[in-house]
Order: C-alpha cells, then structure tokens, then sequence
C-alpha cells in the first residue's frame, strides 16, 4: 500500500461523489435510460452503486447484457449531458477545503471517470474550476478507459511529479485500485458512494469524514 506523503506536492480528486454531488440526477437519467432501451429499472440502492465507476465495468455488473451497454450508455448521455453542469453540486465545504490547500501551495487537478468534455464542462462552468491546474477525464480516443488510464494522465499533465508525492482523493474503490496501479496513495471520503468498508478494503491510506477533516490530514495541525 502506497504511504501518504506529508505533506502531499499534488491532490488528483475524483469528481461525482468526491467534489461533486451528483447521486440523485445520475440515478435519475439511469433509470430513465434504462426505460428508454427497454430494460427493466434497477432499484435505487442498485443505480447508485453505478455512481463513480467507468460505465464498461458498473452496467454489466448490475446485469445489463452487453449488447445493451452502448445503447444504454447513449440513451443517458441523450438526457444527462446537457443537464449536467446544473446536476453536479459541490458538497457543503468542499469549495473551503481546496481553497485551503491551493493557498498552502498545493497543486490540484481532477481525475474522474466522467468523459473529458463533460468534466472539462462540469468543473470549468462550476464553482470549483478556479481551483484547480487540470482537469482529466475518460477518452477512448486518446487511450482512457479505465480510472489508471486517467490517472497516469493526470500525473503527467502536473509535471510528471514523483507519485510518491502525490495523493488520491476518492470516494470508491476505483479510485484507489486506479491510483495504486502508479503508486499513488489514495484518502478516501466518508460522504460519497461507497458501501460500508469499501474504501478500507480497497486499500485507502486514511477515511476522512468531512472536507475539513481532509484538509488537517494532509496538511497537518
């Protein structure tokens, strides 16, 4: 399991259930995709467990077949992107804690499974954007598939700085398992989607509870 450098050089943060909370108009246009392709609706607590991991590997786990997983994934973008940007609403003091690290030196950037132009959108539209050096999302075009893809990305765009340097914020496993694959430690955060246990069996260095609580452990008393 990968240290937590202390204090960190870098923060990559996940964006849905991280930054943002975006849960209920995720769920939302999921299950009206779901009705538009013909599938049955999956019940809530099953739709929010596909908030946060790439759309290839949380639709066939909850049972999509997979000639419907691309169909599907179109019937949402249809309804959920342009309704996005107004979807995803930081969590009550997360806009306090990046301030917090920004002006203590840090340097921040948003790794997300989310597709480039939506999270480029969400954060450069949003609240959160001044704080933030980069943001880096999906593209299976330039070689993003998985939450790793984004990650090694994310760590090159700031410089190509040591990983051991840099820290995770996320609130799924996939967050961790895609950090880890570069060596990067991950904080996980109590407040988003992960079930009971989920981030700790995943190998999370440190569950926090609230974004101040984030901000005194990376940066110390």
């Amino acid at each position: 399991m990968p240290a937590l450098p202390s204090p960190p050089a870098a923060v990559l943060f996940d964006l849905d259930g991280t930054l943002c909370d975006s849960e209920a108009g995720i769920v939302e246009h999921l299950a009206a995709a779901h009705a538009t392709v013909g599938l049955p609706v999956p019940s809530r607590p099953v739709l929010r467990g596909c908030v946060g991991p790439p759309w290839s590997e949380s639709l066939p786990a909850i049972g999509v077949p997979p000639d419907q997983v691309e169909p599907l994934i179109t019937a949402y973008r249809a309804t959920y992107d342009p309704a996005a940007p107004g979807l995803a609403v930081p969590f009550p003091g997360v806009a306090d804690a990046l301030g917090h690290l920004h002006g203590a030196g840090l340097a921040l950037a948003v790794a997300t499974s989310k597709p480039q132009h939506l999270a480029t959108r969400i954060v450069v539209e949003g609240p959160l954007g001044r704080w933030f050096d980069e943001v880096v999302g999906a593209d299976p075009a330039a070689g993003r598939h998985t939450k790793a893809d984004v990650v090694g990305t994310a760590l090159g765009s700031l410089g190509g700085l040591d990983a051991t340097a840099v820290v995770m914020v996320g609130d799924r496993l996939h967050d961790v398992h895609g950090a880890a694959a570069h060596g990067v430690a991950t904080v996980g955060v109590g407040w988003g989607c992960a079930e009971p246990g989920e981030l700790e069996a995943a190998g999370a260095v440190e569950v926090v509870g609230s974004p101040e609580a984030l901000v005194a452990l990376l940066l110390g008393p």
